[in-house]
């Protein structure tokens, strides 16, 4: 199997000007085959900026959108995720990422976590998607898509390796806090997305992707900071805090075989318990049954 290099393209989106980003997207779509890249991942909300609020249903875009024609046409030949708001029939509104390929739009996962904690309000303005799938690529494997929130639970990462991915990929519009914070990247949050990524990619034993945005939206400024995982835990791409930029990894999709074969925790995984104990607990805190004990009285 042939070497994939992954095109991580730490964006800084204009708030609102979808046009204007999409023709970014082109550009670096260009650069990026140019560079030999099989598989581009932007950013969360890369076509719209982040900071949308009531500008949500104003760059909307239904899945069948001439104007994400016009982008999927430019992944003739690479595989590329993109992310935006969608707009469903019945005018439901979803921060969604799209795996479009050779031309066309594959899949798209729709982002299931919406915070509404510290600065985020992102229940007030968008639905919650309900659904999650590896999809197939032309890459070979499968691929698992997450959006920003959705890493942050354990269920997501776990549920995307079980359904086959071999490569994990979450986009994100991560903003920074804890500027002033001890850590030694400087950035608290870049810390602990960090320990996250090394964790997901050696619990699943899957490639990581994370594509994390740059710039700013009104006040609320973004860090940057993307990286590529082996299947093992080793960084193999550390994009560079605050700058925009096209950052490049060659990664060999046979090191997860390897990985799964000599540390076979997917093979060993309990699909049934868990299923059965989450019935219980969803039972129990729904007050359908009292709780069980566990001593099997």
């Amino acid at each position: 199997m042939q070497p994939l290099r992954i095109a991580v393209a730490q964006v800084a989106p204009a708030l609102g000007l979808l046009d204007e980003n999409i023709e970014r997207h082109r550009a670096l779509l260009a650069e990026a085959r140019a560079v030999g890249a099989g598989l581009v991942v932007f950013p969360e909300l890369g076509l719209t900026g982040y900071l949308l609020q009531d500008l949500a249903s104003e760059v909307a875009m239904r899945l069948d959108d001439p104007r994400l024609r016009l982008l999927a046409a430019d992944t003739r030949g690479l595989s590329a995720i993109v992310s935006f708001v969608e707009e469903s029939p019945d005018h439901r509104l979803f921060i969604a990422a799209a795996l479009v390929e050779d031309g066309e739009l594959r899949a798209v996962h729709r982002k299931l976590f919406l915070p509404t904690y510290g600065l985020f309000d992102e229940r007030r303005f968008f639905a919650a998607g309900d659904a999650l799938r590896a999809f197939p690529s032309r890459l070979g494997v499968r691929v698992g898509i997450s959006i920003c929130e959705d890493f942050w639970h354990l269920s997501v990462p776990s549920l995307l390796a079980l359904d086959g991915a071999h490569i994990l990929v979450n986009v994100s519009s991560s903003p920074g806090r804890d500027i002033a914070s001890a850590h030694e990247e400087g950035l608290g949050t870049a810390a602990s997305w960090r320990q996250l990524l090394r964790t997901y990619a050696q619990l699943t034993t899957s490639f990581v992707v994370f594509c994390n945005r740059v710039g700013v939206d009104e006040t609320i400024g973004f860090w940057g900071g993307s990286q590529v995982v082996a299947p093992n835990g080793d960084v193999l791409l550390s994009a560079p805090l605050y700058d925009e930029g096209l950052f490049v990894a060659d990664v060999e999709l046979g090191d997860v075989r390897r990985e799964r074969i000599a540390l076979p925790l997917l093979r060993d995984e309990r699909p049934e318990l868990a299923v059965r104990e989450l019935q219980r607990i969803v039972a129990e805190r729904a007050g359908l049954v009292a709780d069980d004990d566990g001593d099997g009285t």
